[in-house]
């Protein structure tokens, strides 16, 4: 689908769902990508042009994003994307670890086909050599979505995908590194290989490796992108 200035796709309408809905969804998308970085100040006017939606379903969707901690409103400077806090990141990397390694032992003990998975490394590889970053990072999502898959719990991967968000945008920001992406690819391949011969000790090692990866970028992304970072506590947290 086409897209304008931000990148943002213009919203389909149709008989089902409700427009802000649909708004939501391709403004957490665009936030999560990037396409909207940490900071930005948004217009209501360029973003009713953008998805080309009324001002009442967008201004619905803002609501509840800002609700959901990805926007800041701040009076009289007005809306902005929420910027990254690492203690939100280093929680939902403690989350996904966990739940992954659990799902990674399960998934073992079935002693899975993992032709898929390899299948999904392969996709991975021919993105990474083209520069499709966007395509590297939803083939690195349908890998670990796959794990859970393979251990009967696919709804797990469900959970750690709402808590991750932060964890998300700093992934994002790490990936147009050649190194890093050749690093990503060979870890996936460890834990596949771990997998296909139920080594569940050495493929949650693989993994608990592979998931802190991303926070040892921290230090280097914040020096690279400080107005991408936020470093007061979370609201709610002491």
């Amino acid at each position: 689908m086409a897209t304008i200035g931000l990148g943002l796709a213009p919203v389909v309408r149709d008989r089902g769902g409700r427009t802000s809905d649909r708004v939501f969804v391709e403004l957490v998308a665009a936030i999560r990508d990037l396409r909207l970085p940490p900071g930005r100040l948004l217009s209501e006017a360029e973003l009713a042009v953008e998805l080309q939606v009324s001002r009442t379903p967008l201004r619905e969707a803002l609501a509840r994003l800002a609700d959901a901690g990805l926007l800041q409103v701040l009076p009289q400077v007005g809306t902005l994307v929420a910027r990254i806090r690492m203690r939100d990141a280093e929680e939902a990397r403690f989350i996904r670890e966990t739940l992954e390694t659990a799902a990674f032992d399960l998934a073992c003990t079935r002693r899975p086909d993992v032709a898929r998975l390899r299948d999904v490394l392969d996709v991975q590889r021919v993105a990474a050599d083209r520069g499709d970053m966007d395509a590297f990072f939803m083939a690195d999502e349908a890998l670990h979505a796959g794990i859970f898959e393979l251990s009967g719990y696919p709804g797990a991967w469900t959970a750690v995908q709402r808590s991750k968000f932060q964890l998300d945008r700093l992934r994002r920001l790490s990936l147009p590194d050649t190194e890093t992406v050749d690093d990503l690819i060979a870890e996936h391949a460890l834990i596949v290989d771990a997998l296909e011969v139920g080594d569940s000790a050495g493929g949650q090692a693989h993994i608990r490796r592979h998931a802190r990866r991303v926070l040892e970028f921290g230090p280097r992304l914040r020096a690279q992108y400080p107005d991408y970072f936020v470093d007061e506590p979370a609201m709610g947290r002491r």
